[in-house]
């Protein structure tokens, strides 16, 4: 669902996928490819947000601010499910993991890793290619080129979801019992696990 707000009408890429149970609300602009997930709120009610080109922002997820704060994902930033942003801004091709807290202020470098369930204390300011983790969130180490490639190609799979979604997703009842002629699901990323094994 799509709100205005005080004359503010968001503004979305045609490339781009809002899911129809997410609210997007006021100030917002979201750029190219970018991906939307369920249950999303992007509130642009108090201050403006920006989603620049090929973010995803994915289930269940906040994002909002205090009163003439601008919030800018840029370009390839990854939101994982559940990620509460409020008046924080996120680098370039930055993971921010499942569930964590990012507060007022919080300046996050380019190509960062925020591990899952972290919290991060307003005004924070984290450089660039840091993995933090934990509540309050630390600086443990750098990210490798290892650990940056791999997130890079799990956002590219978000930046192919907008198509996808577009060409395939649509509302259905459910079958009552497996079909003989159910597809297999194709295999499209490694994870992490199985990159650190192999």
């Amino acid at each position: 669902m799509f709100y205005s707000f005080k004359g503010f009408i968001p503004v979305v890429h045609p490339s781009a996928f809002v899911h129809p149970q997410a609210a997007v609300t006021g100030n917002v602009i979201i750029g190219k490819d970018v991906y939307i997930g369920p249950g999303a709120a992007i509130r642009g009610d108090w201050g403006g947000i920006v989603i620049e080109d090929g973010c995803n922002v994915q289930e269940n997820c906040t994002i909002h601010m205090f009163p003439g704060i601008t919030v800018t994902l840029q370009e390839g930033a990854h939101i994982g499910h559940g990620a509460i942003i409020h008046g924080a801004n996120i680098g370039r091709n930055t993971l921010v993991g499942m569930n964590s807290v990012l507060m007022d202020e919080v300046e996050i470098g380019n190509e960062c890793i925020i591990g899952a369930m972290t919290f991060i204390n307003a005004g924070t300011k984290v450089p660039a290619r840091s993995l933090v983790v934990g509540n309050p969130g630390k600086i443990i180490k750098q990210v490798s080129d290892e650990m940056m490639d791999w997130k890079t190609k799990g956002t590219k799979l978000y930046q192919a979801l907008p198509g996808d979604c577009r060409d395939s997703l649509r509302a259905c009842e459910p079958l009552t019992e497996m079909p003989e002629t159910r597809p297999q699901q194709a295999s499209l990323y490694t994870t992490w696990e199985q990159i650190k094994n192999s």
